[in-house]
């Protein structure tokens, strides 16, 4: 039970919709590679979390061609940001499962200090950025 009074209204909460031919081979991938876990599965979509943090994947639906995946356009216009306390394993594993390496692993100098981050396009052509947690220090 919480103590907050109950006509507060709850905290928003952001989360992706990724865009994928085969949700049930997407979910396998990422439980295997990201260590995501299944929320549910509604066939065509999947709600998954990786330590709590939700995400979502829908098959692309030919009757929509507004939502398509980046491997069908050729192109994606956004970045998953993935914090964690093991960037390095993170970005291995998901090497490791079949993504693509994308920018190395190192430490950047940021207006907090160093961020240690660096990234992966995973099979079905969304790219991640993977970093410690230090950007999220001020929350």
């Amino acid at each position: 039970m919480t103590d907050e009074p109950k006509d507060r209204p709850a905290s928003p909460v952001i989360s992706v919709m990724l865009i994928v031919p085969d949700a049930g081979a997407a979910a396998s991938w990422y439980g295997t590679a990201l260590g995501a876990t299944e929320l549910w599965n509604l066939g065509g979509v999947v709600g998954l979390e990786i330590a709590g943090a939700p995400f979502f994947l829908h098959e692309v639906n030919p009757d929509n061609p507004a939502e398509t995946s980046p491997g069908r356009a050729g192109v994606t216009s956004a970045r998953v940001e993935l914090f964690t306390d093991d960037p390095d394993r993170i970005v291995e594993r998901a090497v490791a499962a079949g993504a693509t390496a994308g920018s190395a692993i190192e430490d950047r100098s940021a207006p907090w200090g160093t961020h240690r981050q660096g990234g992966f396009t995973d099979p079905f052509g969304h790219k991640w950025s993977v970093g410690d947690r230090s950007p999220l220090s001020r929350l």
